[in-house]
């Protein structure tokens, strides 16, 4: 599986294709769309507002391994 990079606003997301698809980092998505600097937790902050948000996130997000500087990330 091999890693590129996309830009979106000046910032850069992961993305790679998982089953034919294109998936991206949903930790990059969220640091470009917010302008936060710890996407961890502005996620864990914003799934605890939202309870269906919350029910549903395995869901919604499934971990890829990524490459990423000094090693290989879980964040897609």
């Amino acid at each position: 599986m091999e890693t590129e990079i996309a830009v979106f606003k000046g910032k850069e997301i992961r993305k790679t294709i998982h089953n034919d698809e294109w998936w991206f980092s949903v930790a990059d998505v969220v640091e470009a769309l917010t302008d936060t600097v710890n996407s961890s937790f502005y996620i864990k902050k914003m799934r605890k507002r939202g309870n269906e948000l919350s029910k549903g996130w395995e869901q919604i997000v499934t971990p890829l391994s990524l490459k990423a500087e000094g090693g290989r990330v879980n964040d897609l």
